[in-house]
C-alpha cells in the first residue's frame, strides 16, 4: 500500500531530515500519492502514500494521535480493521479518520505488542510512543510487506526496501559472505535477518521488535503455524478436509476485497489464480478485471498458457487483458526489473510481474494474486519423495539447492566462501525445530515461512509496488494456513500435489484448468541465455567492477559462457542467470 522509512538516534543527535528525505525520493514509486513526514528531535518518519482505503487527508501519514502521544508509519492492510474498530469504539476510543492506519495505533495503545495478534493482514509498521521514547516495529505473519534495517554506532534507520537504506548513506555496503553462500546454495533465498549487504538487515517475518530510547531491544515472535494433528483431525475424511478448505478460502478471499478502490485478478491461468476468480464471481463480483502475460518461446519451450486463462475469463465473464511480450522488449526492459528488486532475486517470474504490474495499473490499484497455495498446500515436486525419507533434510537439500558446499567451493572465489557450510547448517537446524515431525510438514514449514518470505512474496510486493500496484494474497490468510496445517500431508501429496485444493478448485472452476499438468511463470529467454541476453550478461561479468569483486572464479564463468543451456540448476533455473543477477543487480544499484 505505500512505503515507510524513518531514523532513531540514541545518543540525544536529531535525526537528519535529508537522509530521511533521500529515503523518501527512493521510495516515491511505492507511494505516488502522497508523502509526509514528521521529524521530531532525535526521531524522524516518513511515508510515501498509495490510496486504497479512506482516500481522504484524514488517513495521511505519519498519523498522529497528540492525545495518546503515538505517531505511526504503516504500510499494508488490515483487513479487520472495521472489525477492530467497532471493538475500539466500544471501549471508549473515538477515531479521527476512516482507514486502517488509525485503527493499528489505538490497538497498540490498548493491547500492547499483542494487538498484533488481532490482525487479519499484510502490514509493517513503525510506532513512536512520545512520552516514553520507545520504538516499535512489527511485521506480518508471512513477511508479506518488508522492512529493511540499518543500524550503525547510535542511529538506527528503517526503510521499506534495500535502496533507500542505502540513498540515506552510511551504509556498510561490503557483501556479506554468508548472504552469498545462501544466495548461490538456497536457490537465491536469503534468510532474514540477512541480506546481500553487512550493512543491511531485515527484521523477521512475524516479529515485533521493541526498542528503548537508550537503544537497548528485544524482539520476539508472535506467530508460527504449528503442524500437529488430533486423532479427531487424523481420521477426517478428506471431502470434509476439502469442504474446511473452500470455506476459509471464500473468507481469505473475500477479506481481500476490502477497499475504496476496485480490486482485480492476476491471473495466470494455473488453479490458484483461477480458484480466486471463481470465488469472486461466485459472491457476485461484476465486472472483475483479470491480467494475464505471455512471453516468445525460446528453445522450444512455451513463453505462455494463455489457452487456460482465457478459458477462466470467458467461463467467468471478465474484464480480460492480455500482454504478450517479445525477447527483443524483455531484454530492453529488464534494467527496470531489476531497480525494482531490493535484493537480488533470480526467479524468472520478476520480469513478468514487473511488466505484468506497469500494465494493470495503468487500470487498478489493488489486485489479488495466487502466491503462497503451493508452500501451505503441498504443490512442489520435492514434496512426494519426503513423505517416505529417512534423512528428509539431506532429500530436501538435493533437490532445492542450486549446488551443494564442495561444488560452490568450484564456483565462488575463495576469499568468498563462508567458514562453513551455512545454508546447509541453516536448513539442519530448520528441519529440527519443534512443530513439525513428518519431513512433508518440514518442507512446508521451511517453505511457507523462510523461502515464500523471501522468493515469491518478496518477488510480488517488489514488482508491483514498482508501479504502485498493491497485491493481495488470499492463499497467505493465517488462519486459512492453520487449517492447512492440520491436514494430513497424503491428503496434500494426492493427485500429484495439493490434492485437497484441486479438489476444492473442481468445485468451482472448469476441470480442464484442474486436471492437467503443472505449470509455472515462463520467461524461456531468461532459462536458454543466447544472443544479447548472453552478451548483457557476460558483459556486466566480465566488466571492471565485477573483476574488483572477483566473487566467481574465471574458469567457472568462462564454462557458462561457452554453454549456457548446460548449466541448469535442480530447479530448472540458469546457473549463468543466477551469477549475472547478482552483478547486474549490484551494478544497477551502484554497489
Amino acid at each position: 500500500m505505500c512505503g515507510i522509512c524513518g531514523e532513531v538516534s540514541f545518543d540525544g543527535s536529531p535525526a537528519d531530515p535529508s537522509s530521511l528525505g533521500r529515503m523518501l525520493d527512493c521510495l516515491a514509486r511505492r507511494g505516488p500519492d502522497d508523502a509526509g513526514a514528521v521529524v521530531r528531535g532525535r526521531v524522524a518518519l516518513g511515508h510515501r502514500r498509495l490510496k486504497i482505503i479512506d482516500l481522504s487527508s484524514r488517513s495521511e501519514q505519519p498519523l498522529v494521535d497528540p492525545d495518546l502521544g503515538l505517531t505511526i508509519v504503516f504500510n499494508g492492510c488490515i483487513y479487520n480493521y472495521q472489525e477492530l474498530k467497532t471493538e475500539l469504539e466500544a471501549k471508549g476510543y473515538r477515531f479521527f479518520s476512516s482507514g486502517d492506519t488509525e485503527v493499528i495505533l489505538k490497538a497498540y495503545h490498548a493491547w500492547g505488542e499483542d494487538c498484533v495478534k488481532r490482525f487479519h493482514g499484510m502490514f509493517a509498521f513503525v510506532i513512536h510512543e512520545r512520552e516514553s521514547g520507545r520504538v516499535v516495529m512489527a511485521r506480518d505473519r508471512f513477511g508479506i510487506k518488508p522492512l529493511y534495517l540499518s543500524e550503525s554506532g547510535k542511529k538506527l534507520r528503517f526503510a521499506s526496501s534495500l535502496p533507500a537504506l542505502v540513498a540515506a548513506g552510511g551504509v556498510d555496503t561490503t557483501i556479506d559472505p554468508v548472504a552469498l553462500q545462501f544466495y548461490m546454495s538456497f536457490h537465491a533465498v536469503v534468510p532474514a535477518p540477512y541480506t546481500i549487504l553487512k550493512g543491511v538487515r531485515k527484521l523477521p517475518p512475524a516479529t515485533v521488535r521493541v526498542i528503548e530510547a537508550d537503544g537497548t531491544s528485544r524482539q520476539k515472535v508472535y506467530w508460527e503455524p504449528i503442524y500437529e494433528r488430533s486423532v479427531e483431525d487424523i481420521e477426517r475424511p478428506f471431502a470434509e478436509w476439502r469442504d474446511m478448505v473452500l470455506a476459509s478460502l471464500r473468507t481469505a478471499v473475500d477479506r481481500r476485497m476490502v477497499a475504496d478502490v476496485p480490486v482485480g485478478v492476476l491471473l495466470s491461468g494455473g488453479v490458484d489464480s483461477s480458484l480466486i476468480v471463481g470465488l469472486l464471481a461466485e459472491a457476485g463480483q461484476k465486472g472483475l478485471m483479470t491480467f494475464s502475460i505471455g512471453f516468445e518461446e525460446a528453445h522450444g519451450e512455451k513463453g505462455d498458457e494463455f489457452v487456460y486463462s482465457d478459458i477462466i475469463a470467458k467461463h467467468f465473464g471478465t474484464d480480460h487483458h492480455k500482454l504478450f511480450v517479445p525477447s527483443s522488449d524483455l531484454l530492453k526492459e529488464l534494467p527496470g526489473a531489476i531497480s525494482a528488486m531490493s535484493e537480488p532475486m533470480v526467479s524468472y517470474d520478476n520480469i513478468g510481474f514487473y511488466l505484468l504490474s506497469r500494465e494493470v495499473a495503468k487500470h487498478i490499484k489493488v489486485v489479488q494474486s495466487g502466491q503462497g497455495a503451493d508452500e501451505v498446500f503441498g504443490g512442489y515436486h520435492w514434496y512426494p519423495p519426503l513423505a517416505s525419507s529417512n534423512n528428509p533434510a539431506a532429500d530436501y537439500a538435493k533437490v532445492f539447492f542450486d549446488r551443494d558446499h564442495d561444488k560452490l567451493g568450484r564456483h565462488l572465489s575463495p576469499e568468498w566462501m563462508a567458514a562453513k557450510d551455512e545454508a546447509r547448517a541453516f536448513l539442519e537446524d530448520q528441519f529440527g525445530h519443534p512443530g513439525a515431525e513428518d519431513p512433508v510438514d518440514k518442507a512446508l514449514r521451511l517453505d511457507s515461512t523462510i523461502m515464500l518470505v523471501d522468493d515469491p512474496v518478496k518477488r510480488v510486493d517488489n514488482m508491483t509496488m514498482a508501479w504502485g500496484l498493491e497485491a493481495r494474497v488470499p492463499f497467505l490468510d493465517h488462519e486459512l494456513a492453520e487449517l492447512a496445517a492440520r491436514i494430513p500431508p497424503e491428503h496434500k501429496l494426492a493427485d500429484g500435489g495439493k490434492g485437497v485444493l484441486k479438489d476444492v478448485a473442481r468445485q468451482v472452476v472448469p476441470k480442464e484448468v484442474v486436471d492437467r499438468e503443472k505449470g509455472y511463470f515462463p520467461v524461456p529467454a531468461l532459462k536458454y541465455i543466447s544472443g544479447d541476453t548472453l552478451d548483457m550478461v557476460r558483459d556486466a561479468l566480465t566488466s571492471q567492477p565485477a573483476r574488483e569483486r572477483g566473487l566467481f572464479r574465471g574458469d567457472y564463468l568462462e564454462a557458462l559462457f561457452t554453454e549456457p543451456s548446460a548449466h541448469i540448476t535442480p530447479l530448472r533455473g540458469s546457473e549463468l542467470w543466477q551469477v549475472g543477477l547478482l552483478e547486474l543487480w549490484l551494478q544497477n544499484h551502484e554497489l
